[in-house]
């Protein structure tokens, strides 16, 4: 198996992370400083979100320098710094590189812009249609066309996300030359892992033609030069690198290309991010709306790619938050009543799971969304064209409010609550988002609750690190039809682990296999107390359990 099969990696919001010189933005010497703490918990490495120069219209995911650490955050010497103290501490460092778009402030599209043919077509730039109009019919992800004016030149150039985000043209070998030399300057620096953002939708075709459902996702998404391209960067950067770890990003993607991504005969990436299970509470496809969540079709999706990445031999990111989605406690559980439940439940779900966890910032304490009351308090520009766009269609501003509060990205962004204390330990001075009124209950420092689910997390990354059933061993779903437990068994040699996991209120029964029912059999972890078991076993509220037969 894989070496990275018993790792654990943690995600480093950086700008709302540990803020160290008081101007309310996290930053890199916030996260030096917080690495004992990271140790402690037991993971493996950190992916950072960008740190490099950005306008930070899109928190940094635009960005203006590839090869340079923004002001904001600190300098080349303090990046330097971490990797040697991460590295001191068995920790490495993974970079978010974000390869399919810069930064319309990029030197590149300035150039571009100023008329240098070279630097024109390291971009998509397309002239409008015969009858004047935008060149395809595709909607940006955040909201609007996918086009905008390229100057005054009468063209137009692609931006897939926002406007000031132009999609580069990877057709080009001089654009792929440039960025494999960004990924080999960051290895140079001693950068162990790269996370590549929206990977999967790089491989635009040559003539770009109008989407027939109006979205054309098909058009430009996991298409086979995606591969083509991944391979040559591999071979030209990372994977030169016996100890790379890489992940990408992908948007919408399907189990046979999550296998294709990710099958290391492949030679492309280590792992793959999809996003199917968190869409699981959008009401027809559509993210901003109230929604419950859909169980069975979230056990089903979780099942259904455990099971197909394991046939393909491709290899899952396993995580339920990050930087782009709201908390999972407060989608998937109940952290009014069962707070320390649902947050060891969830956890547990995915830490036993074929694939490797990420856990983002705060998880690990129990960290939930914020009661924002106003609009002003958000600062994410994808949740502000949300809220202009539910007003345009007739929402009340209190009913458009209560749908940013559930989905907005700021859900996930509020500062790292590290203490009760004035603006949660997180800076001296004005955060750049709000801190939320929660810390006084959920802190890494002072709160019980806290502490007991991160010992939890302790535990399950102990586990994993300790039993090849878990970092190696193969996946079953079983009792699929039941309507509240989402049960599994890994199997490893002579080993094999019952996993239940239950979502909901309520006292469920549910019939244990019958091999479970011997002396053989410990209980492995539990977020409830132990008691013995019955071939018909009542699970409590949001309770977890871990059987291993031996």
């Amino acid at each position: 198996m894989a070496f990275f099969s018993d790792k654990v990696i943690y995600q480093v919001y950086v700008k709302s992370f540990k803020d160290s010189d008081g101007d309310g933005i996290g930053d890199l010497n916030g996260v030096r400083e917080k690495l004992p703490y990271l140790k402690e918990l037991g993971v493996d490495m950190l992916w950072l979100n960008p740190v490099y120069p950005s306008p930070q219209k899109d928190n940094g995911y635009d960005i203006s320098n590839y090869k340079a650490i923004d002001p904001l955050f600190g300098t080349m010497e303090e990046f330097e710094s971490l990797i040697e103290e991460a590295e001191d501490m068995g920790m490495g460092i993974m970079m978010d590189m974000v390869l399919n778009h810069t930064s319309i402030e990029h030197p590149w599209f300035q150039r571009a812009l100023s008329g240098e043919k070279k630097y024109e077509e390291f971009y998509i730039i397309r002239e409008p249609k015969e009858d004047g109009s935008l060149p395809t019919n595709w909607p940006s992800k955040f909201g609007g066309p996918a086009w905008a004016p390229f100057g005054h030149t009468g063209k137009y150039y692609l931006h897939l996300y926002d406007v000031t985000q132009a999609d580069l043209n990877w057709r080009n070998p001089e654009v792929r030359k440039e960025l494999y030399e960004v990924v080999n300057f960051w290895i140079a620096k001693g950068v162990k892992g790269f996370r590549f953002d929206v990977i999967n939708v790089i491989g635009k075709d040559d003539t770009l033609v109008d989407a027939e459902d109006g979205i054309g996702k098909y058009l430009y998404t996991d298409r086979p030069i995606a591969h083509e391209y991944i391979q040559e960067m591999n071979k030209q950067t990372f994977g030169r690198q016996t100890d790379a770890i890489t992940v990408g990003e992908m948007s919408s993607t399907t189990i046979g290309d999550g296998v294709q991504y990710s099958n290391p005969e492949n030679n492309e990436l280590s792992m793959i991010f999809s996003f199917h299970h968190l869409k699981v509470d959008y009401e027809n496809g559509n993210k901003w709306t109230r929604y419950p969540f859909d169980y069975m079709k979230l056990k089903q999706l979780l099942d259904e790619w455990q099971k197909g990445m394991e046939e393909g031999n491709g290899w899952n990111a396993l995580f339920w938050n990050n930087h782009d989605q709201p908390r999972a406690s407060n989608r998937f559980g109940n952290i009014d009543r069962y707070p320390f439940e649902t947050a060891t439940m969830l956890a547990q779900t995915i830490h036993l799971m074929r694939g490797t966890p990420f856990i983002y910032q705060g998880e690990e304490i129990g960290m939930v969304n914020p009661s924002f009351d106003s609009i002003d308090d958000y600062k994410d520009i994808e949740t502000i064209n949300a809220y202009k766009t539910l007003m345009a269609k007739g929402s009340s501003s209190e009913e458009a409010l209560k749908i940013i509060q559930e989905k907005s990205r700021d859900n996930s962004r509020i500062p790292m609550q590290w203490t009760a204390g004035e603006q949660a330990g997180f800076t001296s001075g004005n955060p750049w988002l709000k801190v939320d009124a929660s810390h006084k209950k959920i802190n890494a420092q002072t709160s019980e609750l806290s502490k007991e689910i991160r010992e939890y997390y302790k535990r399950l990354i102990h586990l994993r690190k300790e039993l090849p059933v878990i970092s190696e061993g193969t996946y079953e779903g079983i009792e699929m039809e039941h309507p509240s437990i989402y049960a599994y068994v890994r199997k490893w040699k002579n080993q094999e682990l019952l996993v239940l996991n239950h979502f909901y209120e309520g006292e469920p029964a549910i019939v244990i296999p019958e091999r479970f029912l011997n002396q053989r059999v410990k209980w492995l972890i539990g977020n409830r107390n132990e008691r013995p078991l019955q071939r018909t076993f009542i699970m409590a509220p949001y309770e977890t359990v871990a059987l291993l037969r031996e």
